[in-house]
């Protein structure tokens, strides 16, 4: 790929800070983001319906969680608020976004149980009780699928993954190619052209 965009892994455009509001499961955010960065000016709208639909974690979920493809947190910050005693990975190619992420953990209170990292930071024997992610399908089908024969197999035994996927961007064919590739996965929601897939061993 050529060019500024948010899985540049450093964004040559102006930060221009602003912040992003949202709710999820009655709580109120108010993140931190930039220009250069995974839809900057508001919550994207498919990472809207995956928090909405999805199956949150729990206060009694232990273990690792992977935001994959954080943006500028507002998975992990969710999932951080949701699941105390879990410790949760944000990892991203973008500079800017793992920023943006450490700092918006921070003002959930979720620093010390928040880990950000670039892609190939995470130790190898990590594995992850839940996998979240809006996972960027314009970087192209080939690249998209590199990136999660790379992570999916980090579950852990019984671990589960929760992706968001335009219908009209593949969805229906990337659920089809997980089949394929003898992962279980079920459409768990639709909602607004967005397909949740629930993806299992």
């Amino acid at each position: 790929m050529t060019g500024d965009h948010y899985f540049s892994s450093r964004p040559a455009s102006l930060p221009q800070p602003r912040q992003v509001e949202f709710s999820v499961a009655g709580r109120d955010y108010t993140l931190d983001s930039a220009g250069g960065v995974f839809s900057a000016d508001r919550l994207d709208p498919g990472t809207a319906v995956l928090l909405r639909k999805a199956e949150l974690p729990t206060p009694e979920t232990a273990g690792a969680l992977l935001d994959l493809g954080c943006g500028f947190g507002p998975i992990t910050c969710v999932l951080a608020t949701h699941a105390p005693a879990a410790t949760v990975w944000a990892v991203d190619v973008n500079e800017r976004a793992r920023e943006l992420t450490a700092g918006n953990a921070a003002r959930v209170g979720a620093a010390g149980r928040v880990r950000v990292a670039a892609p190939d930071d995470v130790p190898d024997d990590v594995t992850f009780a839940q996998l979240w992610s809006n996972p960027p399908i314009r970087v192209g089908k080939e690249e998209l699928h590199t990136l999660l024969l790379r992570w999916l197999p980090r579950l852990a035994p019984d671990g589960v993954a929760w992706l968001v996927v335009a219908r009209h961007l593949g969805g229906d064919s990337l659920h089809g190619w997980l089949t394929d590739q003898g992962w279980q996965v079920v459409r768990h929601a639709s909602q607004k052209g967005y397909r949740v897939l629930r993806v299992t061993r």
